[in-house]
């Protein structure tokens, strides 16, 4: 199973930016899908972006398109989220994520994958 610590969280004004880490540990981890996720105070935890485990598919909620872009590593095994004109809406403790499968990534169904422990993004207005 992949073990994924996520940095890079912080305060920030609103149309700054800020750069998220994950980093994986585990053998698996190139064959795994990856992606991150987002719960802001008292709504559900959402979709934000996800990569399939070859790289050839990567997609994004409607909401942070054009914003935000996420790339892979995996000769370092981190994926990154730079998040740029950042909006209040945007706050939220976002959430790296990894499964095997990426169509259940995509719904946030993680049944042989693994979350990280949340990292705080606030965006003053």
């Amino acid at each position: 199973q992949v073990q994924l610590v996520e940095s890079g969280g912080g305060l920030v004004q609103a149309g700054g930016s800020l750069r998220l880490s994950c980093a994986a540990s585990g053998r698996t981890f190139s064959t795994y899908a990856m992606g991150w996720f987002r719960q802001a105070p008292g709504k559900e935890r959402e979709f934000v972006t996800g990569v399939s485990w070859s790289g050839d598919r990567i997609d994004y909620a409607d909401s942070v398109k054009g914003r935000f872009t996420l790339s892979r590593d995996k000769s370092n095994n981190t994926v990154s989220l730079q998040m740029n004109n950042l909006k209040p809406e945007d706050t939220a403790v976002y959430y790296c994520a990894a499964n095997p499968a990426y169509s259940d990534l995509l719904i946030g169904r993680l049944p042989f994958g693994s979350w990280g422990q949340g990292t705080q993004v606030t965006v003053s207005s």
